[in-house]
């Protein structure tokens, strides 16, 4: 009896370590994604997962559910090494081949855009709730990117147009100095690899950007848009998400055309402003209320702190 009571002992004893163990693996797996240009999937998340205002975050949730926005930081395989192409199949590269994001792999040419210059020096940022050392590789699609089109390996360019290897952290971020592509023009998809060199883990994401004007005369668009589909706007300030022209009734809507500014610290209990940098902790008023920031971000015009509880926290 008492070698019986022992075995037990030993068994409950290993599958409460298991349980640890795997509560354990899902915390550490959760570490990133592309945030300057924005990813889709953080785009998403910071729309809010419960009532994204784009059609193309909406469509995600209705595809792969509200947690795949709140678990924006980990489109992961965990065993990779290296070997993207052979784990991540064409269609799914966005998704990284997992189901629970499949919503990301959508082909269609409305997502949120980030407009960037046509070439010229640029300061990415990636991102990090669980900081790791490895090598960040960038791709831009190729010339004639249909974005209308699943999104295949041999869309991409063959080689990274920048590669980082241990950027510095900067507040919560990686920060990545580098050139942008040069020559390209218009709707591109830059697809993000995040190998960590400290385990055979790797991280995806996908940003839409529109390089210069916007005009593209090798991509083809939908020749029809839908009654509710956002259209991306023509001309927006330089390193700024691309928001829709038509969103849904209530929601304030951005200008088409609007001045380049440059990001300022807000000061303590300030105005909400839309393109201003706010770090975590800062408090703002709007519409007779404060609200304190719990995520850093450069806001936009549709951002305001009553219509994105991911950003801000009502204080009074």
């Amino acid at each position: 009896m008492r070698s019986r009571r022992h075995v037990y002992g030993v068994t409950l004893f290993g599958i409460v370590v298991a349980l640890l163990s795997g509560i354990a693996v899902s915390v550490v797996q959760s570490h990133g994604s592309m945030q300057n240009p924005l990813s889709r999937v953080y785009g998403c998340f910071l729309e809010g997962p419960e009532s994204p205002t784009s059609a193309a975050c909406q469509e995600a949730v209705a595809l792969g559910g509200t947690q795949a926005l709140y678990d924006w930081n980990e489109i992961n395989l965990a065993n990779v090494a290296g070997r993207h192409q052979e784990f991540i199949p064409d269609g799914q590269l966005c998704s990284a081949g997992r189901d629970k994001y499949q919503g990301f792999d959508q082909a269609r040419a409305d997502w949120p855009a980030v407009q960037l210059p046509q070439g010229g020096p640029f300061t990415f940022t990636y991102r990090a709730t669980a900081p790791h050392r490895g090598a960040f590789d960038l791709y831009v699609t190729r010339d004639g990117y249909d974005p209308t089109q699943p999104l295949r390996w041999s869309d991409l360019e063959s080689t990274p147009f920048l590669t980082s290897v241990d950027p510095p952290l900067v507040n919560g971020s990686y920060v990545m100095e580098g050139q942008l592509p040069e020559g390209k023009s218009g709707r591109h998809l830059i697809y993000a690899i995040w190998q960590r060199s400290d385990s055979p883990e790797a991280f995806y994401s996908c940003s839409d950007v529109i390089f210069g004007d916007g005009s593209n005369p090798t991509t083809v668009p939908p020749t029809e848009v839908p009654t509710g589909t956002p259209v991306p706007p023509t001309e927006v300030p330089t390193g700024t998400p691309v928001p829709p022209t038509e969103v849904p009734t209530g929601t304030p809507v951005p200008p088409t055309s609007t001045p380049v500014v440059t990001p300022t610290p807000p000061a303590d209990a300030s105005a909400w402003q839309p393109n201003t940098a706010y770090a975590v902790g800062d408090e703002v008023t709007y519409e007779g209320s404060t609200y304190r920031c719990i995520q850093a971000h450069t806001s936009l015009p549709n951002w305001q702190p009553s219509n994105v509880p991911a950003l801000w926290q009502l204080v009074d």
